[in-house]
């Protein structure tokens, strides 16, 4: 990606890949090649959040299960942070353990009250292999804590429990998006 340049511009919107998917509950492969391929991937990534209007989007939403993600989202305080990370590892997850609404693109439509803490910080690398240390506070937080679950095979009605997973899966169960056996 050149600097400078609007990301997603020159990408290409991808399906998306839905809750009960199998790459999206196993854990993703680390990135081995930094390459035009991989820039491309971020490009596509890119598209495809801004088409669906997230804030974030891992590599295994688009069906590849790579250490990828990308993200413009803001903190509590509306500063935007626009960035994507190969190679992630959570570095800290701190601070209040706070309960918010979290939807995903994964599962459209819906949203539960989840926990997360308020501070994070990722370190990892850009799609040129220069290190890169991402810190996020509220809402940018829940996101960076977000997207590294899904490379580690997870997303966040995973995180839920009781009442508030059954609810979810209920409500996942009637949308329209929904194929038969493939929840578990």
């Amino acid at each position: 990606m050149r600097q400078g340049s609007i990301p997603g511009t020159r990408g290409r919107v991808r399906p998306l890949t839905l809750l009960g998917d199998p790459v999206l509950h196993t854990p993703c492969a680390e990135v081995t090649h930094f390459d035009a391929e991989l820039a491309a991937l971020v490009e596509d990534m890119f598209a495809t959040m801004y088409a669906a209007q997230g804030a974030g989007l891992a590599a295994n939403q688009i069906g590849r299960s790579l250490r990828v993600f990308v993200y413009d989202c803001p903190d509590d305080e509306e500063t935007r942070h626009v960035g994507h990370v190969v190679n992630p590892r959570l570095v800290t997850a701190e601070g209040l353990l706070l309960r918010g609404p979290e939807g995903c693109l994964s599962l459209p439509g819906l949203e539960a009250g989840t926990e997360r803490y308020d501070e994070a910080t990722v370190e990892g690398f850009t799609t040129t292999g220069d290190p890169v240390r991402v810190t996020g506070t509220g809402f940018f937080a829940r996101c960076l804590q977000h997207e590294m679950d899904h490379l580690e095979g997870g997303v966040y009605a995973d995180r839920l429990s009781g009442w508030r997973h059954s609810r979810l899966m209920r409500k996942a169960t009637r949308a329209n998006w929904y194929r038969a056996g493939e929840l578990t």
